[in-house]
């Protein structure tokens, strides 16, 4: 108590108020002046003015109140107003994890049963260990991403400072945005680990309910949600200034989204962050520890490096929320979860992740001490990595990170399902003016010509590019053609109809194809009548020309890749050699047809011709062609002897034949048993099992069954006999030919035709 007195005849009856006014004025109206040459007399019962000094709160230092003196590098090593709990946190147990509490609670009864009846327990615990342990890997080996999910938000799982206070030598935390506020929820400081100094930048979650109201779950608080990026970003700046790494620990549900926040600026402070960790010239390294949510992970994370906690999730929007927006209810959470793809393992899979830090069976909160030594030898193997890169180098490995996100997969099958469902995009089609088309039509076939008449190859890109070209012309032309007819509306639902088919994996309906048959004969009889009839007609024409010009040059630019095969193989010296030899027999022999040598040089002849032909399909293959002509070498033997009129009416059966089976498979019923059996095909794919097997042979059968009907008639079996009796009598005048004549027609294997003229070396043999 501290007490001040002043005491006058002058100053009878004047209030301790009036004594202290303001000393302009004096006391009472008295200058200071006369006051000071007033005599005085002090007396303490006549006035008193006491003033009362009231104990303030004890400072929260950012250090221990009973420090141990025995701590590895004295008592300031961690300056952080974060202390241990007072109180063990309790345990909580996940839903899917009770079937381990249960076997636990066994094994607490087993040890109090033991313990109060003095028996022999000790094979059952181990058991019950041994089962618990078991239990445990099987569980936390085989994870769903909700149950990771669960884990990464598990009350007791370490938090950032938990990781720093374990892994660091010393760490200061440091405060402030420089913008009036220090929000709790973004923690940030210096801490060394083996001598290295990092700047440390965190989102900080709560130990308890107090803590989470304080920290506000790790999220910046309403009223700082802004201020607390550029906390961090003020912390970034200082780590660059003077060469600090930087470590970020990412641990939050997301931003918080308020209206205060949004009036503060958040969605600018976020963007800020981005564009300036882009350019930070330290190595960046951001660890995601529990949860990292949308954008207020990212603010923090634009690292080199993206490093995950085992059982932590990465993700632009929560599975409650995702499932909320598709299927209207969060209990969709799961399946939301497994189609986010915010595991660890997924986003590893998909290079956002670039490593996964292990955690101990039961989560990080089981071991919280091993778990930070983990993240420890990351964050030194990391930085090893990143340090010895330079500055250019650094950035430019930064910058790649982000540019390579969000691979795609060519020619990927999209599933039926959801091709039915996706929104059908309106595509802007341009077609080129019909004056400038017809432009560049007269152009390439001018170029055509020239090419030639001078013997040349055409323009191969030009011709393929206008081959495209028209194609999509003419796609456009066909598309205005049906809305000229107005049958649009019912190719869209017909269309409906066949995707519905598809989406289901069912065979083509009979009245399905119908529909498309009717469809398409009354488009072709109204087509005549459409506007841009002419044009279409004029683009068809052209297509058609260009893709005859096109299939004329491919083949005979094939023409002389084979010619040239077959060249490089007739001048190999072995097959020479062989026909030389070959030769100077038949020439010795005095033969003057093949029928006149003996068995054993014809024999010579046919094995040598066969090989030739093997080398010649090996060759062709070798070029991309598949050798699929067959031609029996009973035509080589006969076709001297054969009568003109003979193989007229072969060829016109042939016809008649033909003209039969073409008759049958445009039929309508044959057409659907085809088209059943080529879906079929293609749902058994490479492995079909027993029963699509079987409904193949069964269509297979059916179409082999209306085949042979058609083909078999009096009058075309009566033909088949005559030539038949005819063809033996050729081979009776074969002088002796027709058993070497039957070993061939024999022989049913796939080989070459090689036209061999009368240059060839065993056109000479003969």
């Amino acid at each position: 108590m501290a007490s001040i007195a002043y005491s006058s005849a002058a100053f009878t009856g004047t209030s301790a108020s009036d004594l202290l006014r303001s000393s302009s004025n004096g006391v009472s109206g008295i200058s200071l002046k006369t006051l000071g040459k007033a005599p005085f007399s002090v007396k303490k019962r006549d006035a008193t003015v006491a003033a009362k000094l009231k104990k303030g709160k004890k400072h929260d230092y950012p250090w221990p109140a009973d420090p141990d003196p025995n701590v590895k590098g004295g008592v300031l090593t961690h300056l952080s107003h974060f202390k241990p709990l007072k109180e063990k946190q309790k345990p909580v147990t996940l839903d899917f994890e009770k079937p381990l509490v249960e076997i636990e609670k066994k094994m607490i009864d087993v040890r109090r049963m033991a313990n109060e009846t003095g028996l022999d327990f000790s094979d059952q615990i181990i058991l019950l260990e041994n089962k618990y342990q078991q239990a445990l890997k099987d569980l936390y080996r085989h994870l769903t991403p909700i149950q990771r999910v669960h884990i990464a938000r598990h009350p007791n799982r370490p938090t950032f400072l938990d990781h720093i206070f374990s892994i660091t030598d010393k760490f200061v935390e440091l405060h402030g945005d420089r913008s009036g506020y220090d929000d709790p929820a973004i923690v940030t400081g210096i801490g060394t680990i083996d001598d290295r100094r990092y700047m440390f930048i965190g989102q900080q979650k709560g130990r308890n309910t107090k803590e989470n109201i304080h920290r506000n779950f790790g999220m910046p608080t309403p009223h700082g949600n802004a201020y607390s990026y550029r906390k961090a970003l003020r912390m970034m700046y200082y780590a660059d200034h003077h060469g600090f790494p930087i470590v970020t620990f990412i641990d939050t549900p997301g931003a918080y989204a308020d209206l205060k926040s949004e009036e503060l600026g958040q969605g600018e402070a976020i963007a800020h962050n981005l564009r300036t960790m882009f350019g930070l010239k330290v190595p960046i390294v951001s660890i995601v520890i529990g949860e990292g949510g949308s954008g207020g992970a990212l603010a923090i994370g634009c690292a080199n490096k993206l490093l995950m906690l085992e059982n932590a999730v990465f993700y632009v929007a929560s599975p409650e929320a995702c499932a909320a927006i598709l299927w209207k209810t969060a209990k969709a959470s799961p399946k939301a979860a497994e189609k986010l793809r915010i595991t660890a393992p997924e986003l590893c899979r998909l290079q956002i992740c670039d490593g996964i830090i292990p955690e101990p069976l039961g989560g990080a909160h089981a071991d919280p001490a091993w778990t930070s030594q983990q993240i420890k030898a990351a964050i030194n193997e990391t930085m090893d990595e990143l340090t010895a890169m330079d500055t250019e180098k650094l950035l430019k490995h930064r910058m790649h990170k982000f540019r390579k996100l969000g691979g795609f997969e060519e020619n990927a099958q999209l599933d039926p399902k959801k091709k039915v469902n996706m929104k059908k995009d309106d595509q802007i089609v341009r077609t080129t003016p019909n004056e400038e088309l017809e432009g560049e039509v007269e152009k390439l076939k001018q170029q055509i010509l020239k090419a030639k008449e001078s013997s040349s190859k055409p323009p191969e890109m030009a011709l393929k590019d206008m081959i495209e070209k028209l194609k999509k012309e003419v796609d456009h032309e066909y598309s205005e053609a049906i809305k000229a007819t107005g049958l649009k509306d019912r190719l869209d639902m017909l269309r409906e109809e066949v995707s519905k088919v598809n989406s289901r994996d069912q065979l083509m309906n009979p009245v399905i194809r119908d529909k498309i048959e009717k469809l398409k004969d009354e488009f072709n009889q109204k087509l005549s009548a459409a506007p841009n009839h002419p044009t279409l007609q004029y683009k068809l024409d052209m297509l058609k020309e260009f893709s005859k010009a096109k299939s004329l040059s491919d083949a005979a630019t094939l023409k002389q890749e084979v010619n040239k095969k077959f060249n490089e193989i007739m001048s190999r010296p072995e097959i020479n050699e062989k026909l030389e030899a070959l030769k100077a027999e038949v020439q010795n022999s005095g033969s003057s047809s093949f029928a006149d040598l003996d068995q054993g040089l014809k024999d010579k002849v046919l094995n040598t011709r066969k090989e030739v032909e093997l080398e010649m399909i090996s060759a062709l293959k070798s070029i991309g062609l598949v050798v699929e002509g067959v031609k029996s070498n009973a035509k080589v033997l006969s076709e001297k002897d054969s009568p003109s009129v003979f193989k007229n009416k072969v060829d016109h059966l042939n016809e008649e034949i033909n003209k039969k089976i073409e008759n049958v498979v445009s039929s309508s019923e044959l057409k659907n048993m085809i088209e059943l059996l080529k879906l079929e095909i293609a749902r058994a794919g490479n492995k079909p099992d027993t029963e699509s097997k079987s409904k193949i042979e069964a269509i297979q059968k059916q179409i082999k069954q209306r085949l042979s009907e058609a083909i078999i008639s009096s009058e075309l079996i009566e033909k088949y006999e005559d030539l038949k009796e005819k063809n033996s009598e050729v081979e009776q005048s074969s002088a002796g030919a027709d058993e070497s004549l039957q070993k061939e027609t024999k022989y049913e294997e796939p080989r070459l035709e090689i036209n061999l003229g009368a240059n060839s070396s065993f056109a000479q043999c003969m």
